[in-house]
């Protein structure tokens, strides 16, 4: 057995005590690095029947060591919002978010990966998702998996970067 952790993934609620402790950190991470100069962050926890199947999933990161020893390292979600002005189903990312010591081992864009497929698999023709552009290394992520920058499409007070992809 190897001694290197191995990535997997849960389907929880985000009312789960995993899902709100990491949540917790999430929002406490970007209240500490929010920018002054764009005001207060605004903290909103999920709402849960948006992350239910089939409108939507709330996935726990799991830094598996072994068969006893399980960390949650990170979240993220996906929901079902209206469809696009061009009748395409889509879906909005949420919440997206690892630990900082898992960082930098391609853990966010296998995280990101997951939430594709799962939005594809509940019919999403597009994804969509907003930022801040002081997470550079986020926005970097999401312009090498293909996001393109679009109009808002919410009025998200945290968010100054909107990005969306056609999934194939």
């Amino acid at each position: 057995m190897s001694d290197s952790p191995t990535l997997a993934f849960s389907d929880v609620s985000v009312t789960d005590a995993g899902s709100i402790a990491l949540l917790t950190q999430y929002f406490s991470d970007r209240e500490s690095s929010f920018p002054a100069a764009q005001g207060e962050y605004r903290t909103t926890f999920p709402t849960p029947e948006h992350f239910l199947p089939p409108r939507g999933v709330f996935l726990l990161v799991s830094d598996h060591k072994g068969p006893a020893e399980r960390a949650f390292v990170g979240c993220g979600g996906i929901r079902r919002l209206e469809d696009s002005p061009t009748g395409d189903v889509r879906f909005e990312i949420k919440h997206l978010w690892l630990q900082p010591q898992v960082r930098g081992r391609g853990w966010g864009r296998a995280l990101l990966g997951e939430l594709e497929r799962r939005a594809r698999a509940f019919g999403a023709g597009v994804v969509v998702l907003d930022t801040n552009a002081s997470l550079t290394a986020a926005g970097a992520l999401y312009a090498q998996s293909g996001y393109e920058p679009c109009a808002p499409y919410n009025d998200n007070p945290n968010a100054t970067n909107w990005y969306r992809k056609r999934l194939g």
